[in-house]
């Protein structure tokens, strides 16, 4: 009733100062206008509106500006919603007012078309290294934000599933230690508003897909750091998810339509059987079962098939795009939102960056699933798909049992590694995988691999040299780890340094251990060294059959030629050259990349036990 009255306030207010036909003033009964503005030049012209405001369904919407119309009205089941569709294909940047009317009584809003930045939005291939980060955990550069009125989910270090303060800010002053380590792009885990009564550090439940959560930072903030990292030579990949909410969006209280949400009554949850995309036989229940289930009860279930909704969420993710000035795009649960607004979600993105690249999340063993996303896949189905890249979880499954299986299958203990790789047949775009040795939900490499040091260092050479896009967790440079837990929480432990009461500074140095200290050396010249190399970048992919516990591939191209071979056996191995002599072709003279040392090519190859070996082949 409030809000009634409200709305007729302004509309008698708006009615009595205004002189002319154009109303000027703003009207306090519209709560909501989603997308907050708008740029003129994309290739898609036809822009929806979300305006909300009590009974605002009954208005009846007009433009008049030069160059822009009302293409068409929808209205959902709520009476408080309007869905207004501009048609602004000949519009020019600037504002206008949105004139909304009932009965003869007139309210406007005022909407901005901005002029889109050339170059603004970039994008991330092979040759770029990405850095997760789990803003919270990472570092704590605004203390003043850390409790923030009205949102219930308070400062609690003490738990590992409560919010520890980290933050934008905090990322921000730590940009210059992200480019000295190598790193070329930060993928950042959720930013937007999570509103939730608990646990809402993580992101992944968003109540508002216009806002940073303000216990991060703002929209402002948010931007501004990407703009500092790009100058610094980073690009920003943003998290984002389609699939789910959280239970705590202002909209919970007063859906758009009765079609917003799958399953709201039983809130069943997923079956996360998600091979029924892909499998031949499967039901239509179980299809349903897995797609519109939902994650749990405070991640209510997006239903895209509803088009006001898939409108929404695409032009949300272009809208931050171009916004913040994206370099890449990392989708949520991929593979559990309805698949035919993937493709059209996906196409509308490429349709307006077609040098962009993004990455979408299937957690699965077999390429054959995988690959069933990726861009110029004929799959046997007819699926079409514009997403560029998935990450490799078949690769990070396959070298975990290299790594850390007792009993290793017929030929060689490298057998899973090999074998998959010659599963690429099936990508279009295998070097456009991300390929990573672990994630913020998934115990780290370290914890993997029992913290044993060698395993950890063959671990950070292979990602760094094979084909694809490395992703590493931060921390894994200094070897983080949570050993006796799996614990999410746990995973996603304070970075050190990022807060004044620690003991031990990673960003300095200082108070690390000689391990730790070590091994973020070890990464630094690694990805450094990486990050000159376009063999490694671009360059051919050719391995060789693993005997034993070796295993041994070649990255090449017309100028250079780079060696790796890895030996898990507990003893030193003479390796026998006269195999390799096709990628050799003659060579003596090597140079060992992690020793700094000369290497003579001879008839056999020194290897250490338990080591790996970064040859640069001179030829």
């Amino acid at each position: 009733m409030t809000r009634n009255i409200a709305l007729v306030a302004g509309l008698i207010l708006l009615v009595a100062c205004s002189s002319d036909d154009s109303p000027t003033a703003a009207a306090d009964g519209i709560d909501r206008l989603e997308p907050p503005f708008w740029w003129t030049g994309f290739e898609h012209t036809e822009l929806q509106l979300l305006v909300k405001g009590d009974d605002l369904a009954e208005y009846t919407p007009s433009v008049a500006a030069p160059g822009i119309s009302v293409s068409r009205v929808e209205r959902g089941d709520s009476p408080n919603y309007l869905f207004v569709y501009l048609d602004i294909a000949a519009a020019s940047p600037g504002e206008f007012d949105i004139v909304f009317e009932k009965d003869g009584e007139r309210v406007a809003r005022t909407y901005e078309l901005r002029a889109r930045e050339a170059g603004r939005v970039g994008t991330y291939d092979s040759s770029d290294v990405m850095y997760l980060i789990t803003p919270d955990r990472f570092a704590n550069g605004d203390p003043a934000n850390d409790n923030v009125e009205d949102y219930d989910d308070r400062l609690d270090r003490e738990d590992d599933y409560g919010r520890h303060g980290g933050d934008i800010e905090g990322m921000r002053q730590h940009l210059d230690y992200i480019a000295d380590m190598g790193f070329t792009q930060i993928w950042v885990n959720p930013v937007l508003e999570n509103a939730m009564q608990k646990s809402s550090y993580h992101g992944y439940a968003t109540t508002d897909f216009y806002k940073v959560d303000p216990r991060f930072g703002s929209n402002e903030s948010y931007r501004a750091f990407v703009d500092e990292a790009r100058d610094k030579g980073i690009g920003i990949i943003k998290d984002l998810i389609v699939n789910h909410a959280g239970s705590e969006h202002w909209w919970m209280d007063d859906l758009p339509t009765t079609t917003w949400l799958n399953v709201p009554d039983t809130r069943s949850r997923s079956t996360h059987a998600r091979t029924t995309n892909q499998d031949p036989y499967a039901s239509e229940y179980d299809k349903a079962g897995h797609a519109d289930g939902w994650f749990a009860d405070t991640m209510p279930d997006l239903n895209q098939r509803d088009p006001l909704f898939a409108d929404y969420l695409i032009q949300n993710a272009i809208w931050w795009t171009e916004y913040a000035g994206l370099s890449g795009i990392r989708q949520d649960t991929y593979p559990y939102p309805d698949k035919h607004f993937m493709t059209e979600w996906t196409r509308r993105i490429m349709q307006e960056y077609p040098d962009f690249n993004m990455v979408g999340e299937e957690w699965s063993p077999s390429p054959n699933v995988t690959s069933y996303w990726q861009r110029g896949k004929q799959n046997p189905d007819g699926y079409v798909s514009y997403l560029p890249g998935v990450f490799d979880f078949p690769l990070q499954i396959a070298l975990h049992k290299v790594l850390t299986d007792d009993e290793p299958p017929w030929g060689s203990i490298w057998t899973p590694v090999y074998e998959l790789l010659g599963h690429d047949y099936l990508y279009p775009e295998p070097m456009n995988l991300v390929i990573m040795p672990d994630n913020h939900d998934m115990s780290r490499i370290f914890t993997q691999v029992d913290e044993d040091e060698n395993l950890w260092r063959i671990a950070m050479v292979f990602y760094a040299t094979m084909r694809g896009i490395p992703q590493l967790y931060y921390g894994t440079e200094i070897q983080m780890s949570h050993p006796g837990t799996d614990s999410h929480g746990a995973i996603r432990e304070e970075f050190p340094g990022g807060w004044d009461d620690h003991d031990s500074n990673a960003f300095t140095g200082e108070g690390l251990s000689d391990q730790e200290s070590a091994a973020q050396e070890f990464t630094r010249k690694l990805l450094n060294w990486r990050k000159q190399k376009d063999v490694i970048h671009n360059g051919k992919l050719m391995q060789f059959t693993p005997l034993g516990n070796v295993y041994a591939y070649f990255r090449y191209d017309d100028d250079e030629t780079v060696m790796v071979v890895f030996n898990l056996d507990d003893d030193e191995i003479d390796l026998d050259l006269a195999r390799f002599a096709e990628r050799l072709q003659g060579a003596t003279q090597a140079h060992d990349v992690l020793g700094d040392t000369a290497v003579e090519l001879g008839d056999t190859l020194e290897l250490a036990p338990r080591s790996a070996l970064l040859l640069e082949i001179s030829h």
